[in-house]
């Protein structure tokens, strides 16, 4: 399967191809050429499979075959700022060749310059609800000419809180319309905005719902909370690990846990939803060059961030939504990566983790770490488990437990997905 089979035009996958990618991902086999056709689509993929090139690619085709006007034809709305910077980068990257012109429009920057791309003309916009709520009722911003709406993070901006804006979106939009709906999850409440917004949409399922990618391999610690600072710091200190990305479930525990690994040494930034865009920016871009080695973040962040090479994903706080657990380690083990995905568990978190187990479908290994095992008091709270299998863990002989075997070759060569 190539990109040309799909039906993707030779102009667009010249900048595909510029790009690093060969390889259509399973997604993208499936989605591109049922956009191509004009179907409404559902597509339920892990994070990391690219899904964004799935709708991208052909949206951009669309609109380069279609007429021109100042108005924007295709509309992509996305929960949170990174996110939409990432697609209009990308959207950038593959429109090269095209005489097409987009627009990201987010919350947290002036509105100045963004009114300013508006006036001038626009074929795809990527948005935040938020921030596109804002331009509509200004009446800088009409979306009367709009064929093709994606709400890419379907999932995520329903936990967000964005259902009811997403619903003054549609019904701002033409009846007469291709719908497009991307999301890892699928939350009642959006499988009930799906049937009322589309017209006989195909079903996309290239993995199990909320099912974590097969690549990651995923580790639980128990520990007393007052110590996962502590062990945290051990575990960052006893090998030499590529990028890291810590979530945390609030602002001020990350800008704690960032100030006390600065303190260890660490190239350390957070990124959370008092952080301005600017900050968020600095950081993000810091991560991405090797200035930062430890991103901390809150589930804000868990959606929109698109790293390559990320190694290890550490949940620091459980999460108390299931589903953030699958979105936060989603941040490893893309385009056929491998990565780690290490949690902290409290007793006090024995709740989260089993609500976890049960929306993944099976039990995460336990390894108690020596020096830092639960009190007998606690264990009641949060047992040892045994590995799936009912063998006990064995570690790698290394004394580094939490640390797996990587390939050599994982973080380089050829690409396949986009």
């Amino acid at each position: 399967m190539t990109f040309p089979t799909l039906g993707v035009h030779p102009t667009i996958v010249r900048a595909v191809t510029v790009a690093g990618y060969m390889t259509p991902t399973p997604v993208q086999a499936q989605a591109i050429p049922i956009v191509l056709e004009g179907r409404d689509l559902i597509a339920c993929a892990q994070t990391g499979t690219g899904k964004t090139a799935a709708f991208l690619l052909p949206t951009l085709q669309r609109l380069a075959g279609g007429q021109r006007l100042r108005r924007p034809r295709a509309l992509v709305v996305t929960p949170t700022r990174e996110l939409a910077a990432q697609v209009g980068d990308m959207a950038n990257r593959y429109s090269a060749h095209l005489d097409l012109r987009s627009a990201v429009v987010v919350g947290g920057v002036g509105m100045g310059p963004q009114i300013r791309s508006i006036t001038r003309g626009l074929d795809l916009l990527i948005a935040t609800p938020g921030r596109l709520l804002d331009h509509l009722g200004r009446g800088h911003l009409r979306l009367g000419a709009v064929e093709i709406v994606v709400f890419d993070e379907a999932d995520r901006m329903h936990d967000m809180g964005f259902l009811p804006a997403i619903r003054q979106l549609v019904a701002a939009l033409p009846t007469t319309r291709q719908s497009l709906f991307f999301s890892a999850t699928m939350p009642d409440e959006i499988e009930a905005l799906i049937r009322r917004s589309t017209v006989d949409p195909a079903m996309v399922e290239v993995a199990k719902r909320a099912t974590p990618a097969a690549a990651v391999r995923q580790v639980v610690h128990p520990v007393e909370a007052a110590r996962k600072k502590e062990l945290l710091h051990h575990l960052l200190g006893q090998a030499d690990i590529g990028p890291t990305l810590v979530f945390t479930r609030t602002k001020a525990r990350a800008n704690q846990l960032a100030r006390h690994l600065e303190r260890s040494g660490r190239k350390v930034a957070a990124i959370h939803g008092n952080k301005s865009q600017a900050a968020r920016t600095r950081a993000l871009a810091g991560f991405r060059s090797g200035r930062i080695d430890t991103l901390i973040a809150t589930d804000l962040a868990a959606r929109g961030l698109d790293v390559e090479g990320v190694t290890h994903v550490v949940n620091f706080d459980l999460p108390h939504v299931p589903e953030d657990y699958v979105h936060r380690i989603g941040r490893t083990a893309r385009a056929g990566r491998s990565g780690d995905a290490i949690s902290l568990a409290a007793p006090e978190e024995r709740a989260q983790l089993s609500a976890i187990e049960r929306l993944v479908g099976s039990p995460i290994r336990c390894e108690p770490l020596l020096g830092f095992e639960v009190p007998a008091s606690s264990r009641a709270q949060i047992a040892a488990r045994p590995h799936r299998s009912g063998r006990p863990h064995r570690s790698n002989g290394r004394g580094k437990p939490w640390i797996r075997e990587r390939s050599r070759a994982s973080g380089s060569g050829q690409r396949r997905g986009v």
